[in-house]
């Protein structure tokens, strides 16, 4: 069994600043993780891999300082590495991001693809769904377990806000993953030395099929029209009041200010 993860290299911090030409991140001089949703498919795909004996392969886009996350996923326990890096990928929205994932996922073989529910430095949760559409896979999103699997077919437990759904889909698929589906393993001491003598592969725009319009920041649909920081003034009421007059007293606020109706 063949298994692709998709994984993302995101600031470890709140406070970015935003490029204003560009309406893009600037994650220079700010230190990064792994995303935690990624990471909890890292995990499921490594349970897999113990359980079965699968290959799992790890997939990244971004700049060349992604392979220290590289790094530690293959001391986790990961077969392959691929990042995905070149100056045309980058800038890109989500639907630009998922164009270059598939055109590279067509030239490889596999029977699953996890990725991260969402990132945390977009919190869109497009990035896999629109993967899985553009190489017309099913899929299945907020997994939180995998129940069983075999050659044909997966069985996954999918959360709902209330409630869960048992779901079977055939292979392969895309799945994207909780966070909290699975706590990742730490790296092991023969991981990280084993680490440093692995090839992370890096495929870039040469390297693919790919209509340059679609890709990076000028293939991009989505646009930052304007970003700034909300004032926060000293005159502001404060009431102390309890909870069913605090409830009444926010419709009446809402209603004067029209943001919802009467």
């Amino acid at each position: 069994m063949n298994i692709l993860v998709l994984l993302k290299q995101v600031p470890d911090t709140t406070e970015m600043q935003i490029d204003k030409e560009t309406g893009t991140l600037i994650r220079a001089g700010v230190p990064t993780i792994t995303n935690p949703d990624d990471l909890a498919g890292m995990e499921m795909a490594l349970r897999l891999k113990d359980s079965y004996g699968a290959n799992v392969t790890c997939i990244t886009m971004g700049p060349p300082q992604a392979r220290n996350m590289l790094r530690e996923l293959y001391s986790m326990g990961a077969d392959n590495c691929v990042l995905l890096s070149d100056m045309k990928f980058s800038g890109a929205d989500t639907w630009a991001t998922s164009n270059t994932l598939a055109a590279y996922i067509k030239t490889v073989d596999y029977d699953l693809i996890i990725a991260g529910r969402q990132a945390i430095d977009g919190d869109t949760a497009q990035v896999g769904p629109q993967t899985a559409e553009k190489l017309n896979l099913p899929q299945v999103t907020y997994v939180d377990d995998i129940i069983d699997i075999s050659k044909e077919r997966i069985i996954v437990k999918k959360a709902l806000e209330n409630n869960y759904e048992i779901i079977e889909s055939s292979l392969p698929c895309v799945i994207t993953t909780l966070s909290t589906a699975a706590k990742p393993r730490y790296m092991t001491v023969k991981g990280i030395s084993d680490a440093f003598t692995k090839e992370i592969k890096q495929v870039s725009f040469d390297d693919l099929e790919i209509d340059p319009t679609i890709i990076g920041l000028k293939g991009s649909p989505t646009k930052v029209k304007k970003t700034f920081t909300k004032e926060v003034h000293k005159n502001s009421d404060v009431l102390h009041l309890d909870g069913k007059t605090s409830a009444r007293k926010i419709v009446e606020t809402l209603l004067d200010l029209n943001f919802i109706g009467k």
